[in-house]
């Protein structure tokens, strides 16, 4: 779950490969056909401080403040867990269980018509192993919302015991198939439509996912607060970027290092006590919670919290005085990533 994004003052610009004529035709209305190189945010969102952040996106946060809220505070919380994908590779469940983790998201579907090929595998490995798990799905801005669950639906099953399902929501700067401007009006009633059959097929309040520039730009203002959030904020506690929106799930580092995984996966913790944990994975999955482990000790140094969004990232100007699309990790666009 990871966006690599960049944001001018008040567009926040996130840029997308071009499709065929007819192929853009099917995005809808909210397609920009003026667009040439850089679809964007059309957005609303306060800024606070534009001069100190390069990025333009708001701190809560006072500067002389920030040293106060950096990712390593994750420590502070009791309960941990992970998000995985096919990205993953072949995932020992019985050493992630015995490393402590408490919990686990893990993908499920992408847009109208693809997915996860470890899915399956990680959805059953998971249970058989007891570890609690849930299933997200990662929106494509090209497909009709009612796709985009049907799609979910056919691949999640609904069983009692899942965590609630997750709705993915970020821009895909290096989409090669997908370039739509996302206004935010647009994307809050289709991300309503989405959110609504969820929780109607599976029973329970799905959970949003959104990367930092995504929330700034379209869930901002308390848009959809009756729908707990999971954030992401590699870099900085979430107080920094989100400001008094409370959590439920944070996202704080992409590159730890669990046992039975080969290579980084993203940890995350729940906001709340062990006891808060336990009351509410047994009032969503009438699951009984394992003892929590001991905190993982986080040892990173200031220059390793990286936040991986949009000007966070240096980039330059290509030759038509525009900066391109973000630079990618390992030569993987985001949406390869993804799925």
């Amino acid at each position: 779950m990871r966006s690599l994004k960049c944001l001018p003052p008040f567009v926040l610009a996130v840029s997308c490969a071009a499709l065929a004529a007819a192929t853009l035709a099917g995005c809808g209305s909210s397609f920009d056909p003026s667009f040439s190189r850089r679809p964007r945010f059309q957005t609303s969102a306060p800024l606070i401080n534009p001069k100190r952040d390069p990025s333009f996106l708001a701190y809560a946060v006072p500067e002389t403040d920030l040293h106060k809220f950096p990712a390593t505070r994750s420590a502070e919380f009791a309960v941990h867990g992970i998000d995985v994908s096919k990205y993953q590779g072949n995932i020992d469940w019985e050493q992630v269980k015995d490393a402590g983790v408490s919990f686990a998201f893990i993908k499920a579907t992408e847009g109208g018509d693809r997915t996860d090929s470890k899915f399956a595998y990680n959805w059953a490995a998971a249970k058989a192993a007891g570890v609690p798990r849930g299933a997200y799905h990662f929106v494509y801005w090209c497909r009709q919302p009612h796709e985009e669950i049907a799609n979910f639906k056919s691949v999640a099953p609904n069983e009692p015991d899942a965590l609630p399902p997750v709705l993915d929501v970020e821009a895909t700067p290096t989409s090669r198939s997908c370039k739509r401007t996302l206004y935010r009006e647009e994307v809050l009633r289709d991300m309503k439509a989405m959110l609504e059959e969820m929780e109607r097929h599976y029973g329970k309040k799905p959970i949003i996912y959104s990367s930092v520039d995504f929330y700034q730009a379209i869930l901002h203002s308390n848009a959809l607060a009756e729908y707990p959030i999971w954030v992401r904020s590699t870099k900085y506690h979430p107080k920094v970027r989100y400001g008094d929106r409370r959590w439920t799930f944070w996202q704080y580092r992409s590159d730890g290092r669990i046992p039975g995984i080969v290579g980084a996966v993203d940890q995350n913790t729940f906001n709340g006590s062990a006891d808060q944990w336990r009351s509410w994975l047994s009032y969503q999955t009438g699951l009984r919670a394992a003892p929590v482990a001991a905190r993982p000790v986080d040892d990173r140094g200031s220059k390793q919290l990286i936040e991986e969004d949009p000007a966070m990232i240096p980039q330059e100007k290509d030759s038509s005085g525009l900066k391109p699309p973000a630079a990618i990790e390992g030569g993987q666009t985001a949406q390869d990533r993804q799925g």
